[in-house]
């Protein structure tokens, strides 16, 4: 069996220096936090494109005697910790670098109570104070009792102090009160009440005119109170019912859930902590079973954890990720910083199974979306821009808070460009690898999928690795994926999902053997600690499997399938599509927008319950980021349909975490019912050009289309390049990864963001390469030009290759026929590589679904009507007008031209996915190499050069 490792240390408690402000100068202390603009290293020498730098931060920190202005930081804390501490320094404070030893943290705490029970702090805004107020209008021997549990949860002090003392709190909160009640008991001023109540009170009354003054501050209290909450019996097998809570502006609010708990007083209540947000409310309340024993030992270091007892309540137990005894009542209610009236809100029984679901990755997933019954977990993080909802590595964090873990360690080491490169080449085969398909087959069973491009294009740096740590800093799992990605980003966001995805497939398959455990972590790069695993998950696990079957004592699956046949007998089919076809229809990628709505249905439809609606949803299509039934419909539909279809019941807590009317949609749940799904497709935006071409192409067209323009260079031996477009320079910065015998590179574009990026790239990559046999070694000098390339400029003439890939598509076509002229007609290199989309290979890309053998590749491309790959495409041309536009230029500027393309092939409909002509200069014999042109006139702009020294 293996086991995790350990951090090497466990964390303490420390002070800021802006904490150490607040203590000594509370509001006297004034921060000023400003923008500020600093000059930018690009580090790129000789780059002539301003770049802006990023947004920075400066703090100037005001204090009664003298200010002090920080340095200038990304983040805005930074900036306020760094003037508090410049402050600190002029002050001649030193904040000692180690924790207070467990003696130390001992008389901190006794010190600590005592305040509390001040006469001071019960005029203070703090939560802590308005239980106290509230206990003096307890009646008898109970006036002015505290319980403690209240003191443990509403003040952080105690219980930090208390991690110092005894690390096993961390594990064991309850152990708290056992040290909040031994530092009362030591102090002469308080009462700690007999055993059994968990309380503790001042021997002496506070004075008349300190009660006057809290009881004025609360003038304004409603008379009363009325709030939801729920009742969770211990019993599984019992149901969660509401309750309401009544609370008169005389009493105390936790001896009303007191009463609801069949006790006699709040004083035998333990509170759990919160539920969700650190600012939440929600919380468990528990009786303190009669055996709980405290331990009143002297030896601090060695208190022994206390053992509640009782029956365990799994369900409340698995929602709060802390153990709880009993039947609990679930109640968002208490008092706060904010002001000194009591907060409420109601707690139903949605609220209920929002917390059962979030407790899974897609469950937080589909909360994010609003979209409980309509959302899944994407399998694939595509792009930053088409992503919706909360983000991998931010559910990643809330799964992890959710379950008392610490917060996932992300490491993103950059990998150099030459085992970059290396890796990329590893792959040559066309359209989807075969570990691909095992996966894409496996994950059809499964539930899960890897779908990430396993090659990212040349220059990609980065790769991610997640480590998931217990609270008790055991390792529990860490997933170290191969996969290189150009942003970091992209890299952290894709490794954070793999994660996400094996746990939601292990939530899935509770029952899942080992064996099966271990094969489905390796395909998603994942080595997991079974012991350390099982020992945070599968006390929980029992309580979710039961609550993901359960149905009101019936079978979900006999039930849902009964009413499905009998709805779809009353309809021609399950699906029903109306509307007329306005052509405009999804494919992979393509970012879709519906509106929709889910309700519970009877049989022969006699009633409907609407569970969940929503006016816009997006989600980006073939990423599996709606559930099946929903996307293989949507895939049916063009922009301005209706549909309308029907669906088996899924788990309970779903239909309950999205019903607003929980005792409506349980009446329904009682008898048979589906789901009645009504959909319209309100827009689709197409998806950009290389995600279509990478879901069918490995390696993708783009690398593809440089291994052809490197197979011509080495072919020619071509010294000199000029890339026509070069955009972000993706073509020239791949040349370097290359043995060729290139000695001059330059490009040429009308976009100062992609020239800037270019020039970047660039430097770093030429000025890095100090091996002499290095790819790469053999250029000489580089330039970046700004321009259009319909423009002529001397400076340009004459050189042995010129490309141009995927960029006419882009302009109109006329300038497209002028730009050939320009290039062939002036410019005159001796070979000119042009690629662009062929229009006839779309449909291939759109429905990623090639033509079969059998069919007539001519019927099935006219019988689906295509659109361009790119929302920025000007025009794409069949093999047909390609032709026809090279070889009138060909002909026109004394030519030859071949054609060819990268993507398929040629001796297959619709022939190439990216088209390719190269023109080859024919010399004839009054020619010179190099012509002298009338107009010599530099109409680019040079804004970046390099040359090797």
């Amino acid at each position: 069996m293996e086991t995790g490792g350990s951090l090497q240390s466990i964390r303490k408690p420390t002070l800021t220096p802006k904490a150490i402000i607040h203590q000594k100068f509370g509001n006297k202390a004034s921060y000023n936090v400003e923008k500020v603009e600093e000059p930018t290293q690009n580090g790129c020498p000789g780059l002539a494109i301003l770049q802006k730098g990023p947004c920075l931060y400066r703090c100037s920190l005001e204090l009664p005697d003298f200010s002090v202005v920080s340095g200038s930081f990304k983040k805005k804390k930074d900036a306020e910790q760094s003037a508090a501490q410049m402050a600190l320094e002029k002050l001649g404070i030193r904040p000692s670098a180690d924790s207070p030893t467990a003696e130390e943290a001992w008389t901190e705490l006794i010190a600590r109570v005592k305040f509390i029970f001040s006469n001071e702090f019960l005029s203070a805004l703090h939560p802590l104070s308005g239980h106290f107020k509230a206990a003096l209008h307890r009646v008898g021997d109970l006036n002015g009792s505290v319980p403690a549990s209240v003191i443990a949860i509403c003040d952080g002090k105690p219980n930090n102090l208390c991690k110092i003392i005894n690390p096993t709190v961390e594990s064991h909160p309850f152990l708290v009160i056992s040290y909040i009640m031994r530092a009362a008991a030591g102090l002469p001023e308080l009462v700690v009440r007999p055993e059994g109540e968990l309380s503790i009170q001042k021997k002496d009354p506070y004075p008349p005119d300190i009660i006057e003054s809290s009881v004025s501050q609360q003038s304004g209290v409603a008379e009363s109170i009325t709030t939801m909450a729920l009742y969770i019996p211990c019993s599984p097998e019992k149901a969660v019912e509401p309750v309401i809570l009544n609370i008169s502006s005389t009493g105390y609010y936790l001896d009303i859930i007191a009463q609801k708990l069949g006790l006699s007083d709040a004083n035998k209540v333990l509170i759990s902590r919160t539920i969700g947000k650190a600012s939440s409310e929600t919380r468990f309340y528990f009786a303190a079973p009669k055996s709980y024993q405290l331990d009143m030992s002297s030896d601090l270091l060695n208190a022994k954890v206390v053992t509640i007892g009782g029956p365990l309540n799994a369900r409340a137990s698995y929602i709060c990720g802390q153990d709880i005894y009993g039947d609990s009542i679930l109640a968002s209610i208490g008092y706060t910083w904010k002001c000194q009236e009591l907060f409420h809100e109601d707690v139903t029984l949605q609220s209920y199974y929002r917390m059962l679901i979030s407790k899974i990755p897609s469950g937080v997933y589909k909360l994010s979306r609003e979209g409980v019954l309509a959302a899944e977990l994407p399998l694939a993080f595509t792009t930053r821009t088409n992503w919706r909802g909360s983000f991998p590595r931010e559910i990643l964090c809330s799964f992890c808070r959710q379950h008392w873990l610490l917060e996932p360690v992300f490491s993103t080491p950059s990998i150099p460009t030459k085992a970059s490169s290396e890796l990329s080449r590893s792959n040559k085969k066309l359209k989807v690898s075969e570990s691909a398909e095992q996966e894409t087959e496996y994950a059809n069973e499964n539930g899960a999928v890897d779908t990430d491009a396993k090659l990212v294009g040349l220059g990609s740096s980065f790769t991610c690795e997640v480590k998931l740590y217990s609270k008790c800093q055991d390792l529990i799992l860490e997933c170290a994926p191969n996969f290189l990605y150009k942003k970091q980003n992209d890299a952290v966001q894709s490794a954070s999902l793999k994660v996400l995805s094996w746990l939601n497939a292990y939530f899935k398959d509770i029952d899942m053997p080992l064996e099966k455990q271990k094969q489905l972590a390796n395909v998603f790069d994942i080595k997991f600690y079974p012991q350390n695993f099982s020992k945070e998950f599968v006390s929980g696990l029992s309580v979710h499997n039961f609550q993901h079957n359960e149905l009101g004592g019936k079978d979900p699956e006999s039930n849902s399938i009964n009413i499905l046949k009998d709805v779809v007998e009353n309809h021609a089919s399950s699906i029903d599509i109306a509307g007329p076809d306005s052509g405009v229809c999804p494919s992979n990628g393509s970012l879709l927008c519906v509106c929709y709505s889910v309700s519970l249905v009877t049989k022969g439809e006699l009633q409907k319950e609407l569970l969940e609606s929503t006016e816009e949803f997006e989600f980006e299509m073939g990423t599996g980021a709606v559930i099946p039934h929903l996307e293989a419909v949507v895939t049916q539909m063009s922009v301005g349909q209706f549909a309308c279809f029907y669906t088996e019941l899924p788990p309970q807590d779903l239909v309950l975490a999205a019903a607003k009317d929980s005792a409506n949609a349980l009446a329904f749940l009682s008898s048979p019912c589906c789901l009645e799904y009504s959909i319209i497709l309100l827009r689709v935006t197409e998806p950009p050009e290389d995600r279509m071409e990478q879901a069918l192409f490995s390696p993708p067209l783009s690398k593809q289309r440089v291994e052809y323009a490197v197979q011509h260079i080495k072919k020619s031996c071509a010294t000199s390049l000029v890339d026509f477009g070069c955009g972000s320079g993706s073509l020239l910065e791949s040349l370097l990864d290359y043995p060729t015998s290139l000695e001059t590179i330059v490009g040429v574009d009308i976009s100062q963001k992609g020239l800037s990026r270019a020039a970047k790239v660039l430097h770093s990559k030429l000025t890095t390469k100090s091996d002499p046999d290095a790819p790469g070694r053999s250029i000489k000098s580089a330039v970046l030009y700004d321009g259009s390339i319909t423009d002529f400029d001397s400076r340009l003439c004459g050189f042995d290759l010129g490309t141009c890939l995927e960029v006419i598509e882009h302009m109109e076509e006329d300038q497209a026929c002028l730009f050939g002229d320009v290039v062939l007609g002036s410019f005159r290199p001796r070979i000119l590589i042009v690629s662009t989309p062929n229009y006839e290979y779309n449909v291939i890309l759109q429905k990623s679904n090639l033509t079969s053998q059998e069919d007539d590749p001519e019927e099935k491309i006219h019988s689906q009507s295509c659109k361009f790959r790119n929302h920025d495409h000007k025009f794409e041309w069949t093999r047909k007008q390609f032709n026809h536009w090279a070889s009138e230029l060909a002909v026109r500027h004394n030519y030859s031209v071949e054609f060819s393309g990268v993507g398929g092939s040629a001796d297959l409909e619709p022939g190439f996915a990216s088209q390719i002509a190269v023109f080859r200069r024919v010399f004839l014999p009054e020619e010179d190499d190099l012509q002298e042109h009338e107009d010599s006139a530099c109409q680019y702009k040079a804004i970046w050069e390099w040359n090797r020294s």
